[in-house]
């Protein structure tokens, strides 16, 4: 039975949303070097502690342990994404994706070996996408490395331990970053039209990401090839010269963006310093946020000003949701929408995306 899903693949975190099940898979884009661990005590759930030997013919390294997520997140050797990379073409991407897959089969369907069988096996149609400005040139080439046969097994991660996955990729429709977003806010699960005014008008989306702001125009649920742009601009350079700017000043050192974000999150601001008590890292968050903010609303309204026929703008993923109160601060007499759980808009959509097309090659059979 071949399954359908919907992936972000994140340059912060890579979402996952198998057919027939709402809750979302959300797992750090950060890796290290797997090596045998101390295991003094188990951990509780198994995304924190995902171990895994991947195995893939579209890697460099074909065959290779790594941390992944959570327990990469708190290694001193671990990499994060820069805006360097690219998706499409980046080995640490297709590592988390994969393993976000393979942690979807085992998790969410029990498995039934067959007699002698040792490998479990899974088959996906995947809906993902790509930056605006990526897209064009590398759409082809990301769907060429996703597509085809992977395997992934089950280190010292809890409950899964020693289980291998093969990870069978049948189709991958790749989308724009953003227009997937308003095809999911537009549409009801059995794609029928919600809303009108999303479906049928011509609408702005501003998109944040770690490492890019995409700005979709979508016209009658059409990308308007001429006004659509993105920038190579991220939540994480912010981010990074908040670890920088908290380290020089009280010599504490968040180990990853990933970290850092947790914080924010919690809206836990209070660091702790090795014997001189506490300090509040408050003000660094919101001398950058405020600059981030800033920074994306005079995007916005430039490209509002270049084509005034856009009804409405939405600010949507990860980096909107953290920079809302910045944003809404710096856009003055500027109306934006919000909407909620802005980051998980995407995954929804390249899931309603992947539905939509393999219903209409069925239709065409």
């Amino acid at each position: 039975m071949i399954r359908l899903a919907g992936i972000d693949i994140g340059n912060d975190s890579v979402k996952l949303v198998v057919s027939g099940s709402n809750e979302p898979i959300i797992i750090p884009s950060i890796v290290s070097p797997g090596y045998e661990r101390h295991v003094l005590q188990e951990e509780d759930s198994p995304l924190k502690a995902l171990d895994v030997m991947v195995y893939s013919p579209k890697l460099r390294k074909k065959s290779q342990r790594y941390f992944v997520g959570l327990l990469a997140s708190e290694d001193q050797d671990n990499a994060e994404l820069e805006e360097t990379d690219n998706k499409a073409t980046s080995d640490q991407s297709l590592i988390v994706a994969l393993t976000a897959l393979a942690y979807a089969s085992v998790t969410s369907v029990a498995q039934t070996l067959q007699p002698g069988q040792s490998i479990e096996q899974v088959e996906y149609v995947i809906g993902t996408g790509l930056p605006v400005r990526t897209y064009a040139r590398y759409h082809q080439t990301f769907e060429e490395r996703l597509v085809g046969e992977h395997e992934v097994t089950f280190l010292s991660t809890p409950r899964l331990r020693g289980r291998t996955v093969r990870v069978n990729i049948r189709r991958a429709i790749v989308s724009i970053e953003g227009a997937a977003a308003l095809f999911h806010m537009a549409t009801h699960e059995n794609l029928q039209v919600r809303d009108e005014e999303l479906y049928n008008g011509v609408i702005g989306i501003c998109e944040m990401g770690a490492l890019t702001t995409d700005f979709p125009v979508v016209k009658r649920m059409s990308i308007d090839n001429q006004f659509s742009t993105g920038e190579q601009l991220g939540l994480a350079s912010y981010l990074d010269y908040i670890i920088r700017d908290v380290e020089d000043q009280y010599g504490y050192r968040f180990p990853s963006r990933t970290k850092l974000i947790q914080r924010i999150r919690r809206h836990d601001f209070i660091i702790q310093r090795v014997g001189e008590g506490q300090a509040d890292i408050r003000p660094i968050v919101d001398t950058y946020f405020s600059r981030a903010a800033q920074k994306i609303v005079d995007l916005i309204r430039k490209r509002w000003k270049k084509y005034p026929d856009i009804q409405c703008f939405y600010v949507l993923g990860g980096g909107a949701a953290a920079l809302k109160p910045y944003i809404l601060d710096a856009a003055d007499n500027m109306r934006l929408r919000f909407v909620d759980d802005s980051e998980l808009q995407n995954v929804y959509g390249y899931l309603k995306l992947a539905k939509n097309k393999t219903s209409n090659n069925e239709a065409a059979v």
